[in-house]
């Protein structure tokens, strides 16, 4: 058998409580599990090399997090609509037509489809609990699967994994409450020149507790410089260019341990209206780098802000 197939559950979700059941949210005990399959995967080498997705948000976030808490991004990831309430019929159809270039294939979805398909691979039925992951095996074709012709190669229950998470990645001995790549952020300094002056974009945090700056988690996958791009885009709704050399970097607890960030300067090119900005609520206000650096909550920013300010008027 040359072929694999990962089926992945989707984790633990939040109730629908009148919501969608497309729009239904990954508990947090569902994230941690979904991350600990991804360390599984990537700690035993079968990270897979295309994978498709449920639209539904319990699923799609599925499949995401554990690929970074693998270690890997998300370039090989794409949205399968017909895995949302998908048959046994749509499942093998969408086998059929995977790429012979794909040796291990990932679907990340619902039951009862993605059990009745592992019982037909298979020929038994496995049990497969919400963040439960099987691995089958396959013959060398994707388009001349047949009624068990796959081999269950490991069934893995998230909740025989470790609780903790090797840092700073599989074999390590430290272990912490998140997966290794929490703990390297990025963030930037959003500035335009306005009226011959400098201006800082200030955010608000998420509970609109603090003036912030667009700050987050580095993905997997992606530059420091694109990851605070992105993060710029979510929270504070806007584009530009992202300078290559840091302007510093500081550290702080979280987890449990120290999460370190580096932070760049933003020159913004666009603001984009409030409708096609995803964190609206946190508002956001230029103002003077001086006012920026006192009301920013963390004061390690105020002499990264001051030191931008500062060449950017002596270059103007």
């Amino acid at each position: 058998m040359t072929r694999e197939l990962l089926i992945l559950r989707h984790g633990k979700a939040q109730p629908g409580r009148g919501a969608k059941d497309r729009d239904r949210e990954l508990k947090d005990k569902g994230k941690r599990d979904i991350q600990r399959i991804g360390v599984w995967l990537q700690e035993n080498e079968r990270l897979p090399d295309a994978i498709l997705a449920s639209p539904a948000e319990r699923a799609w976030s599925t499949a995401q997090k554990s690929l970074k808490a693998g270690g890997a991004g998300t370039e090989g990831l794409s949205k399968e609509e017909r895995l949302y309430d998908a048959s046994l019929k749509d499942l093998k159809s969408l086998l059929a037509k995977a790429s012979n270039g794909t040796e291990r294939l990932m679907l990340v979805g619902h039951n009862p489809g993605l059990k009745q398909l592992a019982a037909y691979l298979t020929g038994s039925g496995e049990l497969l609990s919400k963040g439960m992951l099987l691995r089958i095996g396959l013959p060398d074709d994707w388009g001349k699967l047949k009624k068990g012709c796959g081999q269950l190669l490991d069934r893995v229950d998230p909740g025989d994994l470790p609780r903790l998470f090797p840092f700073p990645g599989p074999g390590s001995s430290e272990m912490r409450d998140r997966p290794s790549y929490y703990y390297t952020q990025s963030s930037v300094i959003p500035y335009r020149l306005h009226e011959g002056a400098v201006e800082i974009l200030v955010i608000q945090s998420s509970k609109q507790h603090h003036s912030v700056v667009p700050k987050g988690i580095k993905e997997p996958g992606l530059t420091p410089q694109a990851s605070a791009a992105k993060e710029a885009w979510e929270e504070a709704g806007v584009e530009g260019y992202v300078e290559d050399a840091p302007l510093g970097a500081y550290g702080y607890e979280k987890w449990g341990a120290n999460c370190t960030c580096t932070v760049y300067a933003m020159a913004v090119r666009r603001v984009v209206p409030e409708a096609e900005w995803k964190e609206s609520h946190r508002g956001r206000v230029w103002m003077p780098p001086e006012e920026a650096a006192a009301r920013l909550k963390q004061k390690e920013l105020g002499p990264l802000v001051m030191a931008l300010a500062e060449r950017l008027r002596q270059t103007s």
